[in-house]
């Protein structure tokens, strides 16, 4: 297994090379029967079993015409009845701040600064949440058993000591909330998440959300973020809907773990970035500005014009920003539209800066007060801080008074941008095409970006009816990335997922933690950033954990991709890489003794990697 392994590991790196001639590849057409092989890979998380003949039935162009137009499909009921447990993906970020605080609410509420959740159940678990929260440190009990003993019977103590992770949750579900926190201080670990990690995957969504909700709140939106995330890549119909989705958030990056952003993330997937995927890219860059999970990543919120103190006769109060920040400001010309190369200046920067001054949301904490009402967290225009004298952006001048409008005005002429239309045409296409996509095809999306005035559906159906992307030049040509490895292989071997948890744990040893790119940039489209040897080594590692049911809240069946014993490793492959198996990778499989080896070795292999 081992050499199999260093094998496979060599056979990647060696399979991604560039091409002797590329310009010729993107000439020769694909044929018939790898289109949609092809297009099963680009568009969507992968093939489920069966989809290729479900495309096959529909035929092709409608097939990628639904995908176009979400809203056509109707969604699968699996989904839906996944989602549902997950309540904070239907609440104000408000609302989440109030019933799943994270720290700084809960300092606030053992303070007597903030409110608690109406609800008696709720409040009830934040109670004890904020007692936990504020309670002193405490030495680690020289004999955990013994701790655990004059909380627990007999037989739970036995669970407890040495039962099943979902036995574990179980017992602790079933404790009042006093003796289970009791318990949980018992575990070992060194921090509240750490004691408690291990069993996540194993529970449902109810059984988490009990124990979590008093004693980690905060995590359970991150649960519902995460496993709201997978579970749509996995289970949707709306695939493409999906992919656009963690394509333009990756593009309008916001950390999950900034304290401040955390509270935001859900509604900004929700109602900044799903509504727009498919819509026009001014909307989109509008909705993202102003929400405060980028106001608040990108410090616009701290923005003010130094001389707004001066005019209004007074000095700054306690925690009150105190001048002009000019992170958004850099980032959205460089990242968000025009492009590192789009013909800005530093200059430009700063009136940019300048234009968004005021632009922030209303937080609960306003300097030394606390205030709380239906606006809280959400998006505010101060006109108090605004700089409201003239400024030139990209040789536009923008009057003095405008207000408010001066930044819209700003992503007016961002939208419009000839830089713009170019830089975002690159960047899907490089994401859906290619690494380094051919220069005419980019330009033709540009063309389509400028005079539609930016509909991302138009771009793309550019894209989808250029040659170059039905080419061998196009075909299984990129890497996948982590996110895109993980949910293909579930999908490919139709496993069912009760947990998304674990799957989300694995992506953090892969190199993916979902939402948790420190940098602005966001996940990288460019499979190069994907190619190192540790990265490699963990994807082939879960592999093997996924076909060796060894990851919880996921069960795969094998027995459906091969009945005969012992496994015939040539058909596990055709059944799970229908494009067709490589002599290295038939080499390598052969020496899969069971079908979890098989499968592991296939999931690992250099031909799964692609995409």
């Amino acid at each position: 297994m081992k050499r199999a392994t260093v094998f496979l590991l060599a056979a990647v790196g060696s399979l991604f090379a560039a091409p002797a001639d590329v310009k010729s590849t993107f000439s020769a057409k694909l044929p018939a029967e790898k289109k949609i092989l092809h297009a099963l890979s680009r568009l969507t998380f992968g093939a489920r079993s069966g989809d290729i003949e479900r495309v096959r039935a529909m035929g092709l162009e409608k097939w990628i015409d639904l995908q176009l137009h979400p809203e056509r499909i109707e969604e699968n009921p699996a989904l839906e009845a996944k989602l549902r447990p997950l309540e904070s993906l239907r609440m104000s970020s408000f609302q989440m701040a109030q019933i799943y605080p994270g720290g700084a609410w809960l300092r606030a509420l053992g303070a007597g600064r903030a409110p608690y959740p109406a609800d008696p159940e709720h409040r009830r678990a934040v109670e004890f949440a904020v007692a936990e929260y504020m309670r002193p440190p405490q030495p680690t009990p020289v004999d955990p058993d013994a701790q655990l003993a004059k909380v627990l019977d007999p037989d739970q103590l036995r669970i407890i000591q040495a039962g099943t992770e979902l036995q574990k949750l179980s017992v602790l579900s079933s404790l009042a909330v006093g003796r289970r926190n009791e318990v949980l201080r018992a575990l070992p670990g060194t921090d509240r998440l750490e004691k408690i990690r291990t069993m996540l995957p194993y529970g449902s969504p109810e059984l988490r959300r009990k124990i979590l909700h008093s004693w980690y709140p905060v995590f359970v939106r991150y649960n519902d973020t995460w496993e709201g995330k997978l579970w749509r890549a996995i289970y949707s119909d709306r695939q493409l809907e999906e992919g656009l989705t963690d394509f333009w958030f990756n593009h309008f990056n916001v950390h999950l773990n900034n304290s401040g952003t955390a509270q935001f993330i859900i509604s900004y997937v929700r109602d900044a970035i799903r509504p727009h995927v498919l819509g026009k890219f001014k909307d989109l860059l509008r909705a993202t500005a102003e929400h405060p999970a980028m106001l608040e990543y990108l410090d616009n919120w701290l923005s003010v014009d130094p001389k707004a103190f001066a005019r209004m006769g007074r000095k700054p109060g306690p925690g009150e920003p105190r001048g002009l920040n000019e992170n958004y400001a850099r980032e959205l010309l460089e990242l968000h539209t025009l492009g590192v190369d789009g013909g800005y200046t530093q200059q430009d920067i700063i009136e940019v800066a300048r234009c968004f001054t005021g632009w922030t949301y209303r937080h609960w904490r306003r300097g030394d007060r606390y205030e709380f009402d239906a606006q809280t967290m959400t998006f505010e225009f101060n006109a108090e801080m605004h700089d409201p004298d003239e400024k030139t952006v990209l040789g536009v001048k923008i009057p003095a008074g405008g207000g408010i409008e001066d930044g819209r005005k700003v992503l007016d002429i961002l939208a419009h941008h000839p830089s713009t239309a170019r830089f975002i045409s690159r960047r899907l296409a490089q994401r859906f095409l290619a690494d380094d996509p051919p220069a005419p095809v980019v330009e033709k999306m540009a063309q389509t970006f400028t005079r539609t005035e930016g509909d991302i559906r138009e771009v793309l159906k550019t894209m989808l009816s250029a040659s170059e992307f039905w080419s061998e030049g196009a075909y299984r040509a990129k890497m996948k990335s982590p996110l895109e490895m993980v949910v293909s292989a579930v999908r490919a071997l139709d496993a069912e997922v009760e947990s998304a948890l674990g799957l989300a744990f694995k992506l953090e040893e892969i190199g993916q933690p979902l939402y948790r790119k420190l940098e602005p940039t966001g996940y990288s489209n460019n499979s190069e950033e994907w190619l190192n040897s540790t990265a490699l080594l963990a994807r082939m590692n879960f592999a093997q954990a996924l076909a060796a049911n060894s990851i919880g809240g996921v069960h795969v069946d094998l027995g459906r991709l091969d009945k005969t014993q012992p496994p015939d490793p040539l058909r596990v492959a055709n059944a799970l890489l229908p494009g067709g198996v490589s002599q290295q990778t038939r080499a390598t499989i052969a020496s899969g003794s069971s079908s979890s080896q098989v499968v592991g070795l296939i999931l690992g292999s250099p031909d799964f990697q692609r995409r």
